[in-house]
Order: C-alpha cells, then sequence, then structure tokens
C-alpha cells in the first residue's frame, strides 16, 4: 500500500485538472461567489474521490472496457465543454450560454476532470488496497487536495481576471484550457 507522502503527489497530481478548470471559471466570472465557489469545490473533491472508488469496484467486474474508454470519454466531454466556451467567446454578451456558476455546469466539469481517476482506482486495487476499509485515507486525502486546489484555482482566476486586458477573452483561454487537459489525458492514455 502506499503511504502518506505516496497518496499525496497522486492527489496533487488528479487535481491539477480541477485547479485549471477552476482557474479558468475564476478568470470567467471575475468576482469571487463564495457559494458557486464552494459548491463546484465540493463537486470537484467529491466527484475525484468517487472515481477511484468507482475504478477500485469496477476492476472486479469491467477492468478491460473501463481502461479501453475512460480516457475517450473525457477527453470527448472536455473537448465539447471546451469548444462551447471558446463559441461563446466571441458571442454577444447576452448569447453567452456557458455559465462555471450553474449546477449543470459544475457537475458536468466534475466529471469530465475526474474521470481518468478511475485509472488511481484501479492502481489501488493492485497495490495492496484490497478491502474497502483500506481505501478511506486515499480517498479523503484525493477529495480534501482537490477541493482546496479548487478553491485556489477559483480564487486566483477571479484575481487575476481583473489584471488581464481587455483583448483577452477568459472564455476563449478556459476552452483552450479544457481541449488541452483532454488532449492531455487522451495523449497519456494513447501513450502508455
Amino acid at each position: 500500500m502506499m503511504g502518506l507522502w505516496e497518496v499525496l503527489l497522486v492527489a496533487l497530481a488528479l487535481a491539477m485538472d480541477c485547479f485549471s478548470v477552476s482557474l479558468a471559471s475564476g478568470m470567467i466570472v471575475r468576482r469571487l461567489r463564495w457559494g458557486s465557489l464552494l459548491r463546484m469545490a465540493l463537486l470537484f473533491g467529491l466527484f475525484q474521490a468517487l472515481m477511484p472508488l468507482l475504478g477500485w469496484l469496477g476492476i472486479h467486474y469491467f477492468q478491460g472496457s473501463l481502461e479501453r474508454w475512460d480516457h475517450w470519454i473525457a477527453f470527448g466531454m472536455l473537448l465539447l465543454i471546451g469548444i462551447k466556451m471558446i463559441r461563446d467567446a466571441f458571442s454577444p454578451e447576452d448569447e453567452k450560454q456557458f455559465d462555471p456558476l450553474r449546477l449543470k455546469t459544475q457537475c458536468l466539469l466534475a466529471v469530465a476532470t475526474s474521470i481518468d481517476a478511475l485509472a488511481v482506482g484501479i492502481s489501488l486495487s493492485c497495490t495492496g488496497y484490497d478491502r474497502m476499509e483500506t481505501l478511506w485515507m486515499p480517498l479523503g486525502v484525493i477529495g480534501a487536495v482537490s477541493f482546496l486546489l479548487s478553491i485556489a484555482g477559483s480564487f486566483l482566476g477571479a484575481r487575476a481576471s481583473s489584471r488581464l486586458p481587455g483583448w483577452i477573452k477568459p472564455e476563449l483561454l478556459g476552452g483552450v484550457i479544457l481541449i488541452g487537459i483532454g488532449i492531455k489525458i487522451l495523449v497519456e492514455h494513447l501513450s502508455a
């Protein structure tokens, strides 16, 4: 089984997508809305902890199927959301549809950024986490780190947006970040 430091490193690696998406969302919103920020952070933390659990459970039933499709699903979701954000960047203000404050948007982002965590659950199963009781520490750390980095990303994004030149469109930057994360997930899985 992994020690606390190893689990912390895995949690930090998984939380980078949450941080990036939260950063972009904070730049789009341009000001802190604590209720929405905390809800997004909770969703990101919850899904980052839930997906490894599902991967751990799924290893016993769907081992080959999960590994074959998880990266394509994450890539597709992030690509679609990213394209929508980029399109909104060039739409008139009253026609913009991407809203990182909406619960539906936050749930989609939480799922899309956490799908690659399924593989962590599979690896937990292979590294000695053979009983449900042993999973609480790594899942708790993964969820807590994702929660904290999501808050930090939203906070930094909102602060940075006030310093951005007017010609930079946060929606465009956010869309490019999401597509980049999707491509990174796809490349990592296809080259493994």
